[in-house]
């Protein structure tokens, strides 16, 4: 397909839909510690020799905490009417609970007032992995008294900014936070613990509960949750890799929907976890129940499954499919998996309301050429994963959004600086911005879809 190829060929989106570009506090924002904001466990991770590649850090990112002005008109000129970002709850509590730093908390109140000011609708996301390092200290994530840290902290936030911000996120990926953090050691605190992880998936859907009602009590209306999910494509039709494609669907796409929809978790997890797998009462499972207002939705690829025994702890492997186009993260370019998995949530949860929270991929870019960088494969990868959205409207899905992984290229975690998502290229020197080919797609795509930047109402002509 040609660049001119329409990226939704059916219907125009319905009005209101937003369509926008979505970052994280750490990977973009630099200044970790300025102002009097504490350390994160990212902070410490990334300090810490060998963890990250090339012992890249955030100290310096995208440098949005000094640029966050010049980043808003960049959203205003690629015609978003939507922004999902995180906060850093170290910028607002640099001991995790107690004395409120006032300066960290006027930044995003600034940033939200720039959003406003430009008819962008900001989405803010509570937690991105950045856990203030003070609360590490007194058992993070694992500690009994997590949930309710959290709810406080959300608390300080829906006072100060709930008269702007209507769209609220509490957690992103936490199935991410609990295996890559937990279970794997791979992302921070860099634990390896499966009992462990199991408690701290609980407690982080615990808290998810906790910050809802926090936000009900203070008139917050629309509380959603982000989830990482990927369609598990069995690799054969054996009952071994049907059933490993099983196992893997409750680890990674029902782990963390099924107790805040039905309070239950999976049946699977007691066979994945087998004596790691906590005892939990049936009133500690109808206390996750918190349905969220809204879904939202990080996909990236699908999983074709097989059973392997020595892949634990779910006994299942992805199977590379060679004869598929991949990402620099060696991620299936596979855009039916979207319409899949919307279309599942559709059928098992009811048709809640769902944003495409992330989407997006990294390729190795060319070097600009005279201001221009055409970054042909994401242009594609965006191009093929709208359309997959429209299929999912036209089946009725309840989509009201698409944000786009990422604005801006940043610091993609263990990764370091190796992996560019972003619709704008951030020079590694100077940090300045230029639009890649992609975002000037996206521009146009916005335009012939959305109709201009009002707020709210994206059909309206600007």
């Amino acid at each position: 397909m040609s660049e001119r190829t329409p990226a939704m060929p059916t219907d125009s989106p319905p009005n209101g839909f937003l369509w926008g570009a979505a970052t994280s506090a750490y990977q973009i924002e630099g200044s970790p510690l300025a102002d009097g904001a504490g350390p994160s466990i990212w902070h410490r991770f990334a300090h810490t020799p060998g963890r990250v590649l090339n012992d890249d850090t955030g100290d310096i990112a995208c440098d949005h905490y000094s640029r966050w002005r010049e980043d808003v008109a960049l959203m205003a000129s690629l015609g978003l009417n939507a922004y999902r970002f995180s906060v850093a709850w170290a910028r607002i509590l640099p001991e995790g609970t107690g004395r409120v730093n006032q300066a960290g908390l006027d930044f995003y109140r600034h940033l939200v007032d720039a959003l406003l000011e430009q008819g962008i609708e900001p989405m803010l996301t509570l937690y991105h992995w950045d856990l203030p390092e003070a609360l590490d200290a007194r058992g993070g994530w694992a500690s009994d008294a997590s949930p309710g840290w959290f709810a406080d902290y959300a608390q300080i936030l829906y006072r100060a900014l709930g008269d702007r911000v209507r769209l609220w996120i509490t957690l992103n990926e936490p199935w991410v936070i609990t295996a890559g953090g937990y279970l794997y050691g791979d992302l921070a605190p860099g634990h390896c613990n499966p009992r462990e992880s199991a408690i701290v998936a609980h407690n982080l859907l615990r808290a998810h509960a906790a910050a809802s009602a926090s936000g009900r009590a203070e008139g917050i209306e629309r509380i959603g949750l982000a989830v990482n999910l990927e369609p598990q494509d069995p690799a054969s039709d054996s009952p071994e890799d049907q059933d490993a494609a099983a196992r893997r669907d409750a680890f990674i796409n029902r782990w963390f929907l099924d107790p805040v929809f039905f309070g239950r978790y999976p049946a699977q997890m007691q066979t994945i976890f087998g004596t790691d797998w906590p005892d939990f009462s049936a009133s500690e499972l109808d206390a996750l129940r918190a349905p969220p207002d809204f879904v939202g939705v990080n996909y990236y690829s699908r999983s074709v499954v097989r059973a392997d025994p020595t892949a634990q702890p779910v006994g299942a492997r992805r199977v590379r499919q060679d004869t598929r186009p991949h990402t620099a993260m060696d991620w299936e370019v596979h855009p039916q998996g979207l319409t899949d998995i919307l279309v599942w949530i559709q059928g098992r949860y009811g048709n809640p309301p769902v944003y495409i929270t992330e989407n997006g991929a990294a390729f190795e870019d060319p070097q600009p050429v005279a201001g221009r960088l055409r970054d042909r494969e994401r242009l594609a990868y965006l191009r093929s994963h709208l359309r997959a959205a429209s299929r999912a409207l036209r089946r009725g899905v309840d989509l009201r959004g698409y944000f786009a992984w990422s604005l801006l290229d940043n610091f993609e975690w263990s990764y370091g600086y190796a992996k560019r998502f972003g619709l704008v290229r951030v020079d590694p020197v100077d940090r300045q911005r230029l639009i890649k080919d992609s975002g000037r797609f996206y521009r146009d795509a916005i335009r012939r879809y959305g109709g201009g930047r009002q707020h709210g109402d994206p059909t309206a002509a600007k």
